[in-house]
Protein backbone atom coordinates (compact mmCIF):
# COMPACT_ATOMS: atom_id res chain seq x y z
CA UNK A 1 0.00 0.00 0.00
CA UNK A 2 2.71 2.49 1.04
CA UNK A 3 4.80 1.75 -2.05
CA UNK A 4 2.13 3.09 -4.40
CA UNK A 5 0.91 5.84 -2.08
CA UNK A 6 1.06 9.40 -3.45
CA UNK A 7 2.94 12.14 -1.66
CA UNK A 8 0.64 14.83 -0.25
CA UNK A 9 1.15 18.58 0.09
CA UNK A 10 -1.04 20.09 2.83
CA UNK A 11 -1.73 23.83 2.75
CA UNK A 12 -2.31 25.01 6.31
CA UNK A 13 -0.98 23.93 9.72
CA UNK A 14 -4.20 24.20 11.66
CA UNK A 15 -5.94 21.38 13.46
CA UNK A 16 -7.20 19.72 10.27
CA UNK A 17 -3.95 19.99 8.34
CA UNK A 18 -1.77 18.68 11.17
CA UNK A 19 -4.17 15.83 11.96
CA UNK A 20 -4.08 14.90 8.29
CA UNK A 21 -0.27 14.85 8.29
CA UNK A 22 -0.25 12.49 11.29
CA UNK A 23 -2.91 10.26 9.77
CA UNK A 24 -1.11 10.01 6.44
CA UNK A 25 2.16 9.22 8.21
CA UNK A 26 0.44 6.45 10.16
CA UNK A 27 -0.84 5.05 6.87
CA UNK A 28 2.63 5.14 5.30
CA UNK A 29 1.89 8.07 2.98
CA UNK A 30 4.54 10.82 2.65
CA UNK A 31 3.18 14.23 3.64
CA UNK A 32 4.42 17.75 4.30
CA UNK A 33 2.67 20.88 5.52
CA UNK A 34 3.11 24.46 4.33
CA UNK A 35 1.81 27.30 6.52
CA UNK A 36 1.51 31.00 5.65
CA UNK A 37 2.19 32.50 9.08
CA UNK A 38 5.85 33.20 9.85
CA UNK A 39 5.79 31.25 13.13
CA UNK A 40 3.35 28.73 14.54
CA UNK A 41 2.24 29.83 18.01
CA UNK A 42 -0.55 28.72 20.36
CA UNK A 43 -3.21 31.24 19.35
CA UNK A 44 -6.98 31.09 19.57
CA UNK A 45 -9.62 30.47 22.20
CA UNK A 46 -11.24 27.49 23.88
CA UNK A 47 -12.84 24.71 21.88
CA UNK A 48 -14.52 21.41 22.60
CA UNK A 49 -13.36 18.16 21.04
CA UNK A 50 -16.29 15.77 20.87
CA UNK A 51 -16.04 12.00 21.48
CA UNK A 52 -16.00 11.04 17.80
CA UNK A 53 -12.98 13.30 17.24
CA UNK A 54 -11.30 12.26 20.51
CA UNK A 55 -11.60 8.70 19.23
CA UNK A 56 -9.58 9.65 16.14
CA UNK A 57 -6.92 11.44 18.19
CA UNK A 58 -6.75 8.44 20.51
CA UNK A 59 -6.05 6.17 17.54
CA UNK A 60 -3.21 8.52 16.66
CA UNK A 61 -1.74 7.91 20.12
CA UNK A 62 -2.50 11.38 21.49
CA UNK A 63 -5.04 10.67 24.25
CA UNK A 64 -2.66 10.90 27.21
CA UNK A 65 -0.98 14.10 26.03
CA UNK A 66 -4.31 15.67 25.15
CA UNK A 67 -5.72 14.88 28.57
CA UNK A 68 -2.74 16.61 30.19
CA UNK A 69 -3.71 19.84 28.40
CA UNK A 70 -7.50 19.67 28.64
CA UNK A 71 -10.49 19.28 30.94
CA UNK A 72 -12.86 16.32 30.60
CA UNK A 73 -16.27 17.89 30.04
CA UNK A 74 -18.67 16.29 32.51
CA UNK A 75 -21.99 17.81 31.50
CA UNK A 76 -23.65 20.31 29.18
CA UNK A 77 -26.32 22.58 30.68
CA UNK A 78 -28.66 24.97 28.85
CA UNK A 79 -30.38 27.71 30.84
CA UNK A 80 -32.52 30.73 30.10
CA UNK A 81 -31.27 34.28 30.69
CA UNK A 82 -32.22 33.99 34.37
CA UNK A 83 -30.10 30.87 34.92
CA UNK A 84 -33.14 28.56 35.08
CA UNK A 85 -32.20 25.12 33.77
CA UNK A 86 -33.68 23.99 30.45
CA UNK A 87 -31.60 20.93 29.64
CA UNK A 88 -28.82 18.97 31.26
CA UNK A 89 -26.98 15.99 29.83
CA UNK A 90 -23.83 14.11 30.73
CA UNK A 91 -21.01 14.27 28.22
CA UNK A 92 -18.16 12.04 27.08
CA UNK A 93 -17.43 9.00 29.22
CA UNK A 94 -19.75 10.37 31.91
CA UNK A 95 -22.52 9.79 29.34
CA UNK A 96 -21.40 6.26 28.43
CA UNK A 97 -19.23 7.03 25.41
CA UNK A 98 -16.08 4.99 25.00
CA UNK A 99 -14.13 8.26 24.74
CA UNK A 100 -14.19 11.53 26.68
CA UNK A 101 -15.15 14.97 25.49
CA UNK A 102 -12.40 17.52 26.07
CA UNK A 103 -12.52 21.27 26.61
CA UNK A 104 -9.15 22.73 25.63
CA UNK A 105 -7.48 25.89 24.42
CA UNK A 106 -7.31 25.69 20.65
CA UNK A 107 -3.65 26.71 20.67
CA UNK A 108 -2.80 23.91 23.10
CA UNK A 109 -4.35 21.32 20.77
CA UNK A 110 -2.69 22.82 17.71
CA UNK A 111 0.73 22.83 19.39
CA UNK A 112 0.29 19.23 20.53
CA UNK A 113 -0.43 18.23 16.93
CA UNK A 114 2.44 20.37 15.60
CA UNK A 115 4.97 18.97 18.07
CA UNK A 116 3.86 15.44 17.25
CA UNK A 117 4.20 16.06 13.50
CA UNK A 118 7.78 17.31 14.02
CA UNK A 119 8.55 14.33 16.26
CA UNK A 120 7.15 11.71 13.89
CA UNK A 121 7.68 13.22 10.43
CA UNK A 122 10.82 15.25 11.06
CA UNK A 123 11.73 18.92 11.44
CA UNK A 124 11.29 19.59 7.72
CA UNK A 125 7.71 18.32 7.64
CA UNK A 126 6.25 21.76 8.38
CA UNK A 127 7.36 24.84 6.47
CA UNK A 128 6.14 28.21 7.76
CA UNK A 129 6.19 31.75 6.31
CA UNK A 130 5.15 30.38 2.92
CA UNK A 131 1.91 31.81 1.52
CA UNK A 132 0.23 30.04 -1.39
CA UNK A 133 -0.07 32.32 -4.42
CA UNK A 134 -1.06 29.86 -7.13
CA UNK A 135 -0.99 26.28 -8.34
CA UNK A 136 -1.38 24.17 -11.47
CA UNK A 137 -2.04 20.51 -11.87
CA UNK A 138 -1.46 17.94 -14.58
CA UNK A 139 -2.01 14.22 -14.94
CA UNK A 140 0.79 13.37 -12.53
CA UNK A 141 0.51 15.95 -9.77
CA UNK A 142 0.23 19.54 -8.54
CA UNK A 143 2.80 22.32 -8.60
CA UNK A 144 2.23 25.07 -6.04
CA UNK A 145 3.83 28.52 -5.93
CA UNK A 146 4.58 30.42 -2.71
CA UNK A 147 5.90 33.70 -1.39
CA UNK A 148 7.32 34.54 1.98
CA UNK A 149 4.61 36.35 3.91
CA UNK A 150 7.08 38.25 6.07
CA UNK A 151 8.68 40.12 3.15
CA UNK A 152 6.83 39.08 -0.04
CA UNK A 153 9.85 37.33 -1.61
CA UNK A 154 9.17 34.50 -4.05
CA UNK A 155 9.90 30.99 -2.78
CA UNK A 156 10.73 27.79 -4.65
CA UNK A 157 7.65 25.88 -5.84
CA UNK A 158 6.48 22.64 -4.25
CA UNK A 159 5.47 19.57 -6.25
CA UNK A 160 3.29 16.70 -5.00
CA UNK A 161 0.93 14.07 -6.33
CA UNK A 162 -1.96 15.49 -4.25
CA UNK A 163 -2.63 18.89 -2.67
CA UNK A 164 -5.04 19.50 0.22
CA UNK A 165 -6.48 22.90 1.09
CA UNK A 166 -6.58 23.02 4.90
CA UNK A 167 -6.18 26.81 4.92
CA UNK A 168 -9.28 27.92 6.80
CA UNK A 169 -12.33 30.04 6.15
CA UNK A 170 -10.34 32.41 3.90
CA UNK A 171 -8.88 29.50 1.93
CA UNK A 172 -6.80 30.43 -1.10
CA UNK A 173 -7.32 26.92 -2.47
CA UNK A 174 -11.11 27.20 -2.27
CA UNK A 175 -10.99 30.70 -3.80
CA UNK A 176 -9.32 29.24 -6.89
CA UNK A 177 -12.43 27.14 -7.58
CA UNK A 178 -15.03 29.57 -6.22
CA UNK A 179 -13.58 32.97 -7.21
CA UNK A 180 -16.91 34.81 -6.99
CA UNK A 181 -17.91 33.49 -3.56
CA UNK A 182 -17.01 36.66 -1.71
CA UNK A 183 -16.58 37.18 2.02
CA UNK A 184 -17.92 34.77 4.64
CA UNK A 185 -21.58 35.30 5.49
CA UNK A 186 -22.30 37.23 8.68
CA UNK A 187 -25.52 36.39 10.53
CA UNK A 188 -25.63 39.61 12.55
CA UNK A 189 -24.11 38.14 15.71
CA UNK A 190 -20.84 39.25 17.30
CA UNK A 191 -18.89 37.09 19.74
CA UNK A 192 -16.62 38.47 22.44
CA UNK A 193 -14.29 35.71 23.63
CA UNK A 194 -11.85 35.54 26.52
CA UNK A 195 -10.64 33.49 29.48
CA UNK A 196 -10.96 34.39 33.15
CA UNK A 197 -9.60 32.72 36.26
CA UNK A 198 -12.32 32.11 38.85
CA UNK A 199 -13.60 29.84 41.58
CA UNK A 200 -14.89 26.59 39.98
CA UNK A 201 -18.66 26.53 39.39
CA UNK A 202 -21.00 23.53 39.59
CA UNK A 203 -19.01 20.31 38.95
CA UNK A 204 -15.85 22.16 37.95
CA UNK A 205 -16.19 20.48 34.53
CA UNK A 206 -19.53 21.95 33.43
CA UNK A 207 -20.21 23.53 30.05
CA UNK A 208 -22.90 26.23 30.27
CA UNK A 209 -25.00 27.84 27.55
CA UNK A 210 -27.33 30.55 28.84
CA UNK A 211 -29.79 32.86 27.07
CA UNK A 212 -31.26 32.67 23.58
CA UNK A 213 -30.35 33.32 19.95
CA UNK A 214 -30.10 37.13 20.30
CA UNK A 215 -28.12 37.13 23.54
CA UNK A 216 -26.12 34.21 24.83
CA UNK A 217 -23.30 33.39 27.22
CA UNK A 218 -21.24 30.20 26.88
CA UNK A 219 -18.52 29.09 29.28
CA UNK A 220 -16.45 26.06 30.23
CA UNK A 221 -13.15 25.40 32.05
CA UNK A 222 -10.11 24.52 29.94
CA UNK A 223 -7.01 24.39 32.16
CA UNK A 224 -6.12 21.21 34.10
CA UNK A 225 -3.24 22.94 35.93
CA UNK A 226 -5.65 25.51 37.39
CA UNK A 227 -8.04 22.72 38.34
CA UNK A 228 -5.23 20.93 40.20
CA UNK A 229 -4.80 23.96 42.48
CA UNK A 230 -8.54 24.39 43.06
CA UNK A 231 -9.11 27.16 40.54
CA UNK A 232 -10.75 27.32 37.13
CA UNK A 233 -9.60 29.02 33.95
CA UNK A 234 -12.93 29.59 32.25
CA UNK A 235 -13.19 30.09 28.51
CA UNK A 236 -16.23 32.25 27.82
CA UNK A 237 -18.14 33.70 24.91
CA UNK A 238 -20.60 36.60 25.14
CA UNK A 239 -22.81 36.86 22.07
CA UNK A 240 -25.15 39.61 20.88
CA UNK A 241 -27.12 39.77 17.65
CA UNK A 242 -27.54 43.04 15.75
CA UNK A 243 -29.70 44.06 12.78
CA UNK A 244 -28.08 42.99 9.51
CA UNK A 245 -27.69 46.60 8.43
CA UNK A 246 -25.53 47.40 11.49
CA UNK A 247 -22.28 49.03 10.29
CA UNK A 248 -19.94 46.41 11.76
CA UNK A 249 -16.51 45.69 10.36
CA UNK A 250 -17.19 42.06 9.58
CA UNK A 251 -13.74 41.21 8.32
CA UNK A 252 -11.77 42.32 11.38
CA UNK A 253 -10.85 38.94 12.82
CA UNK A 254 -9.51 38.32 16.29
CA UNK A 255 -9.28 42.02 17.12
CA UNK A 256 -9.34 43.37 20.68
CA UNK A 257 -12.89 43.77 21.95
CA UNK A 258 -14.29 46.65 24.02
CA UNK A 259 -15.99 45.59 27.25
CA UNK A 260 -18.38 48.54 27.06
CA UNK A 261 -19.82 47.17 23.79
CA UNK A 262 -21.44 44.20 25.54
CA UNK A 263 -21.05 44.14 29.34
CA UNK A 264 -24.09 46.40 30.01
CA UNK A 265 -26.39 43.78 28.43
CA UNK A 266 -25.05 41.09 30.81
CA UNK A 267 -24.92 43.11 34.05
CA UNK A 268 -27.94 41.31 35.56
CA UNK A 269 -26.72 37.80 34.64
CA UNK A 270 -25.51 36.74 38.08
CA UNK A 271 -27.22 33.41 38.70
CA UNK A 272 -25.67 32.76 42.10
CA UNK A 273 -23.90 29.66 40.87
CA UNK A 274 -22.41 31.60 37.93
CA UNK A 275 -21.39 35.28 37.98
CA UNK A 276 -21.38 36.29 34.30
CA UNK A 277 -20.50 40.00 34.74
CA UNK A 278 -17.79 39.00 37.21
CA UNK A 279 -16.20 36.66 34.65
CA UNK A 280 -16.35 39.34 31.98
CA UNK A 281 -14.70 41.96 34.22
CA UNK A 282 -11.88 39.63 35.27
CA UNK A 283 -10.73 38.77 31.74
CA UNK A 284 -7.15 39.72 30.92
CA UNK A 285 -7.85 40.25 27.22
CA UNK A 286 -11.05 40.14 25.17
CA UNK A 287 -11.26 39.44 21.44
CA UNK A 288 -14.10 40.11 19.07
CA UNK A 289 -15.29 37.84 16.26
CA UNK A 290 -18.20 38.14 13.84
CA UNK A 291 -20.26 34.93 13.63
CA UNK A 292 -19.79 33.85 10.03
CA UNK A 293 -19.91 30.74 7.88
CA UNK A 294 -19.96 29.84 4.20
CA UNK A 295 -22.64 28.27 2.06
CA UNK A 296 -22.21 24.55 1.39
CA UNK A 297 -20.86 23.94 -2.10
CA UNK A 298 -21.49 21.10 -4.52
CA UNK A 299 -17.87 20.04 -4.84
CA UNK A 300 -14.61 19.99 -2.88
CA UNK A 301 -12.43 17.73 -5.03
CA UNK A 302 -10.94 18.83 -8.34
CA UNK A 303 -8.85 16.00 -9.76
CA UNK A 304 -5.75 16.07 -7.49
CA UNK A 305 -6.87 18.87 -5.16
CA UNK A 306 -9.43 18.80 -2.35
CA UNK A 307 -10.47 20.73 0.78
CA UNK A 308 -10.82 19.89 4.46
CA UNK A 309 -11.93 21.68 7.63
CA UNK A 310 -13.07 25.30 7.46
CA UNK A 311 -11.80 25.55 3.89
CA UNK A 312 -14.45 22.98 2.99
CA UNK A 313 -17.29 23.67 5.44
CA UNK A 314 -16.89 26.73 7.66
CA UNK A 315 -19.75 26.63 10.17
CA UNK A 316 -21.14 28.64 13.06
CA UNK A 317 -19.62 27.72 16.46
CA UNK A 318 -22.82 25.98 17.54
CA UNK A 319 -22.82 22.43 18.83
CA UNK A 320 -19.02 22.42 19.33
CA UNK A 321 -18.35 20.94 15.90
CA UNK A 322 -15.77 22.97 13.99
CA UNK A 323 -12.52 21.38 15.17
CA UNK A 324 -14.10 17.95 15.58
CA UNK A 325 -15.29 17.86 11.98
CA UNK A 326 -11.85 18.93 10.70
CA UNK A 327 -10.26 16.04 12.63
CA UNK A 328 -12.75 13.58 11.13
CA UNK A 329 -12.19 15.00 7.63
CA UNK A 330 -8.48 14.36 8.03
CA UNK A 331 -8.89 10.80 9.20
CA UNK A 332 -11.39 9.88 6.48
CA UNK A 333 -9.26 11.45 3.75
CA UNK A 334 -6.16 9.59 4.92
CA UNK A 335 -8.14 6.35 5.00
CA UNK A 336 -9.34 6.87 1.43
CA UNK A 337 -5.85 7.64 0.15
CA UNK A 338 -4.45 4.62 1.99
CA UNK A 339 -7.02 2.14 0.72
CA UNK A 340 -7.67 3.24 -2.88
CA UNK A 341 -4.96 2.89 -5.54
CA UNK A 342 -6.19 5.83 -7.64
CA UNK A 343 -5.65 9.09 -5.69
CA UNK A 344 -8.15 11.01 -7.80
CA UNK A 345 -10.81 8.41 -7.05
CA UNK A 346 -9.80 8.52 -3.37
CA UNK A 347 -10.45 12.27 -3.22
CA UNK A 348 -13.84 11.77 -4.83
CA UNK A 349 -14.72 9.02 -2.35
CA UNK A 350 -13.69 11.26 0.55
CA UNK A 351 -15.91 14.03 -0.81
CA UNK A 352 -18.85 11.69 -1.28
CA UNK A 353 -18.60 10.65 2.37
CA UNK A 354 -17.87 13.96 4.05
CA UNK A 355 -19.47 16.72 1.96
CA UNK A 356 -23.13 15.75 2.54
CA UNK A 357 -22.50 15.05 6.22
CA UNK A 358 -20.87 18.42 6.92
CA UNK A 359 -23.34 20.35 4.76
CA UNK A 360 -26.13 19.06 7.01
CA UNK A 361 -24.25 20.36 10.05
CA UNK A 362 -23.68 23.80 8.48
CA UNK A 363 -27.41 24.13 7.78
CA UNK A 364 -28.41 22.72 11.18
CA UNK A 365 -26.16 25.26 12.89
CA UNK A 366 -27.81 28.07 10.95
CA UNK A 367 -31.05 26.91 12.57
CA UNK A 368 -29.34 27.06 16.02
CA UNK A 369 -28.67 23.32 16.15
CA UNK A 370 -29.49 21.85 19.57
CA UNK A 371 -29.50 25.34 21.08
CA UNK A 372 -32.85 26.06 19.48
CA UNK A 373 -34.53 24.79 22.65
CA UNK A 374 -33.18 27.92 24.39
CA UNK A 375 -34.98 30.08 21.84
CA UNK A 376 -38.21 28.11 22.30
CA UNK A 377 -38.12 28.86 26.02
CA UNK A 378 -37.33 32.54 25.43
CA UNK A 379 -40.25 32.92 23.04
CA UNK A 380 -42.71 31.06 25.28
CA UNK A 381 -41.51 32.32 28.67
CA UNK A 382 -39.52 35.56 28.26
CA UNK A 383 -39.99 36.40 31.96
CA UNK A 384 -38.93 32.96 33.17
CA UNK A 385 -41.02 29.99 34.20
CA UNK A 386 -42.39 28.24 37.25
CA UNK A 387 -42.50 24.79 35.65
CA UNK A 388 -40.45 23.86 32.60
CA UNK A 389 -42.89 21.15 31.49
CA UNK A 390 -45.46 23.88 30.85
CA UNK A 391 -43.06 25.43 28.34
CA UNK A 392 -41.41 22.45 26.61
CA UNK A 393 -41.68 18.73 27.23
CA UNK A 394 -38.87 16.44 28.29
CA UNK A 395 -39.49 14.30 25.21
CA UNK A 396 -39.08 17.32 22.92
CA UNK A 397 -35.80 18.23 24.61
CA UNK A 398 -34.52 14.66 24.28
CA UNK A 399 -35.51 14.52 20.61
CA UNK A 400 -33.65 17.74 19.77
CA UNK A 401 -30.50 16.54 21.52
CA UNK A 402 -30.55 13.11 19.88
CA UNK A 403 -31.35 14.50 16.43
CA UNK A 404 -28.34 16.81 16.50
CA UNK A 405 -26.00 14.06 17.66
CA UNK A 406 -27.13 11.94 14.72
CA UNK A 407 -26.61 14.82 12.28
CA UNK A 408 -23.16 15.62 13.68
CA UNK A 409 -22.04 11.98 13.87
CA UNK A 410 -21.68 11.46 17.61
CA UNK A 411 -24.77 9.54 18.64
CA UNK A 412 -23.47 7.37 21.47
CA UNK A 413 -24.81 4.01 20.34
CA UNK A 414 -23.80 4.53 16.74
CA UNK A 415 -20.33 5.78 17.62
CA UNK A 416 -19.53 3.14 20.23
CA UNK A 417 -20.32 0.39 17.73
CA UNK A 418 -18.71 1.89 14.61
CA UNK A 419 -15.55 0.16 13.30
CA UNK A 420 -12.47 2.29 13.75
CA UNK A 421 -10.68 3.86 10.83
CA UNK A 422 -7.44 2.45 12.19
CA UNK A 423 -8.81 -1.06 11.74
CA UNK A 424 -9.56 -0.24 8.14
CA UNK A 425 -6.10 1.26 7.66
CA UNK A 426 -4.74 -2.06 8.81
CA UNK A 427 -2.99 -0.19 11.65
Amino acid sequence: MAARAPDVLIIGAGIGGLTLALSLHRAGIPARVVEAVPSIRPLGVGINVLPHAVRELTELGLAEKLEARAIRTKELIYTNKFGQEIWREARGQDAGYNWPQFSVHRGQLQMLLYETVIERLGAGAVRSDAELVGFEQDGAGVTAQFRRRSDGAALPPERAAIMIGADGIHSAVRARYYPDEGAPKWNGAVLWRATSEATPYLSGRSMIMAGHQDQKFVCYPIDPEAAARGRSVVNWIAELRFPNDTPWNREDWNRPGKIEDFLPQFESWNFGWLDVPGLIRSASAIYEFPMVDRDPVARWSFERVTLIGDAAHAMYPIGSNGASQAIIDARVLAHRLATQPDPVAALRAYEEERLPATSRIVLANRANGPERVMQHVEERAPKGYAKLDDIISRSDLEAVAKDYKLIAGFDKDVLNNRPSLDARFGG
